[in-house]
């Protein structure tokens, strides 16, 4: 099954009645637990997952990301998996640097994930003490990106 089609399903669950969804393809099987903390995958290719609000990320062998010292403060956490951008396009001036005041819903990052360009927004004012990721790095689902205090 791929990325779109796991994608569209979790969106169509978490915007619906349906608490539960579980699929069954030549591929393998998916099972969508809503508002639970059950969701995975057996027998599927191994392949890196955004799971939407709400729902469990799925069990799957990723490349681990190196363990990095978090500072004391306000974590902003990625939201899905991806490609981590510090800049709205290569050379163009980063949107936040180390030391840089922030207020909340200001564009703080992209993250590119199946060709599209979500722009991450700080979800709370402050400084930025740490930012957490290289330009062009891959992110998980839930890895810390900044500390903002």
């Amino acid at each position: 099954m791929d990325l779109r089609k796991l994608k569209t399903l979790i969106d169509l669950v978490s915007d619906s009645n349906v608490s539960e969804l579980e699929i069954t393809e030549a591929e393998g099987k998916v099972r969508i637990v809503k508002g639970g903390t059950a969701v995975y995958q057996q027998a599927m290719p191994m392949q890196m997952m955004a799971p939407a609000a709400g729902v469990a990320a799925p069990a799957v062998a990723a490349p681990v990301a190196p363990v990095v010292e978090v500072a004391a403060g306000h974590t902003v956490k990625s939201p899905m998996v991806g490609t981590f951008y510090r800049s709205s396009s290569p050379g163009a001036k980063a949107f936040v640097e180390v030391g840089s005041q922030v207020k909340e819903g200001e564009t703080i990052c992209i993250i590119e994930a199946m060709k599209i360009l979500n722009e991450i927004e700080a979800d709370k004012a402050g400084t930025v003490t740490q930012i957490l990721c290289e330009n062009g790095q891959a992110v998980e689902y839930g890895q810390p990106l900044f500390v903002i205090e």
